[in-house]
C-alpha cells in the first residue's frame, strides 16, 4: 500500500502536537496546517511553529485565510457566537473547509485534528464537533469532492461523506470509527481516548516524549478577548467594519470622540508598524516636528475630532505641553498643541 498523508490543523498546542505524533507512529506523512484568521495572537509565533513542528519531523505550512474568514464567517456564524465575538463552531469548520481544499492540491488522503472531546465549553462539546461534521458535510456536495466519496455506496471503496475524512486522534476511542480507521490507514487500537478539560496525560505523553517546544494549554485566540470583542462591536455597529480594520481592535489606544469619530493611537514601535497600513476608512496622523506614536482618525470624521485626535497624538508623544507643532492629518498638516495624557484618557474606549 502507498504511503498515506494527513493534514493537520496545527494551533500551536499541545494536543495537535500529539495527534500528529500519533500518526507518525504508524508511519503516516504529515503535514501541519496553521491557518491564520486574523486573530490568533498579536505576537509572531512563525519561529515557534517551525521548532515545534520540526521536533518531530513533519512539514509546517502557514495558510492565509484572514480575507475569506472576514468575508464569510467573522460576521455570519450559522452557530453564533461564545461568551465574547468567537464564532468557534463555525471558525472549525472553515479551517476544515481550507485544509480539505487543500487536501486536492496536495494530494493528501484525509484531515486530523487535536480536539479533545468535552475540553473547551463551546467548540468541542460533542455536540459541537457534530455541528463541524455537518457543516463539513454539507461541503462534500460540492462537485469538487466529488470524486472522494460515494454517498450510495458501501462506506468501503470511498467514504460516504466527507465529514468521515476527519480523524481527531486525542478522542478518536469516545468517537464514532471515521473512514481511515475503517479501512485500515489508521489503527485505531493506538489512538487515544481523552477527554475532558485536564492535561496531566497530555503533558505527562509530552515529558516522555522529549519535546521542547509545545505550548501550555491556554486561550490565543484574540476573538475571546474581552477589549477586541468589545471594539468589534462598537465599530461595527458604529460604521460597519471592514477588513482593513482588523488591526485597529487589536492593538492601539482605541478612542471615541466627542462627535463620534473614532481614534486609535499606538503605544509603542511595533504597533506604528502595525497600524501603517493604509485603510479608506481612516487618515493617518503623523507628529511632524516630534518623536512619537501614530494616529488613525476616521476619515468622515469632524474637522474638530481630527484635530482633537492629532493633539492626543501629540501628548503621547515626545512633546512639551502649550508648545506648538506640526501634525500631518491624512493629506492637510496643522500646528496644534499637546493634548495632557490625563485629559486624553476621557476618550478611550475602555478604562
Amino acid at each position: 500500500m502507498r504511503k498515506r498523508k494527513a493534514l493537520a490543523l496545527f494551533s500551536g498546542g499541545c494536543d495537535s502536537l500529539i495527534s500528529m505524533q500519533l500518526l507518525k507512529e504508524q508511519g503516516i506523512e504529515v503535514i501541519a496546517l496553521n491557518f491564520n484568521i486574523g486573530f490568533g495572537s498579536n505576537k509572531n509565533k512563525s519561529e515557534y511553529f517551525h521548532n515545534a513542528t520540526a521536533q518531530i519531523g513533519v512539514e509546517f505550512r502557514s495558510v492565509d485565510i484572514r480575507k475569506q474568514f472576514f468575508d464569510d464567517v467573522l460576521f455570519t456564524p450559522k452557530y453564533g457566537y461564545g461568551k465574547y465575538f468567537n464564532p468557534c463552531i463555525d471558525c472549525h469548520a472553515n479551517m476544515f473547509k481550507n485544509a480539505f481544499l487543500l487536501l486536492l492540491e496536495l494530494e493528501a488522503d484525509f484531515v486530523i485534528s487535536g480536539e479533545v472531546v468535552g475540553q473547551r465549553p463551546k467548540s468541542q462539546r460533542r455536540e459541537a464537533l457534530d455541528q463541524v461534521r455537518a457543516l463539513v458535510r454539507k461541503l462534500g456536495e460540492d462537485a469538487r469532492f466529488a470524486h472522494l466519496i460515494d454517498p450510495n455506496g458501501d462506506g468501503i471503496a470511498k467514504p460516504k461523506s466527507l465529514d468521515e475524512l476527519i480523524l481527531r486522534p486525542m478522542s478518536a476511542k469516545l468517537l464514532e470509527e471515521t473512514y481511515p480507521e475503517r479501512v485500515g490507514w489508521v489503527d485505531r487500537s493506538k489512538l487515544l481516548d481523552v477527554q475532558g478539560r485536564g492535561r496531566n496525560r497530555q503533558l505527562e505523553m509530552i515529558k516522555n516524549y522529549g519535546w521542547k517546544y509545545y505550548e501550555k494549554p491556554g486561550g490565543g485566540c484574540l476573538l475571546t478577548d474581552t477589549s477586541v470583542a468589545e471594539k468589534i462591536k462598537d465599530l461595527n455597529a458604529h460604521r460597519g467594519m471592514i477588513f482593513e480594520d482588523i488591526e485597529l481592535v487589536k492593538v492601539g489606544r482605541y478612542m471615541v470622540l466627542p462627535d463620534g469619530a473614532r481614534c486609535v493611537i499606538a503605544r509603542n514601535e511595533e504597533e506604528n508598524i502595525k497600524l501603517d497600513k493604509p485603510n479608506p476608512q481612516m487618515e493617518l496622523i503623523v507628529l511632524q516636528e516630534c518623536k512619537g506614536p501614530i494616529g488613525l482618525v476616521q476619515r468622515s470624521g469632524t474637522l474638530e475630532d481630527k484635530l482633537l485626535a492629532g493633539q492626543i497624538t501629540l501628548g503621547y508623544g515626545k512633546s512639551e505641553l502649550g508648545k506648538e507643532y506640526e501634525v500631518k492629518i491624512g493629506e492637510e498638516t496643522y500646528k496644534l498643541t499637546p493634548l495632557p495624557r490625563e485629559e486624553a484618557k476621557k476618550y478611550l474606549f475602555l478604562s
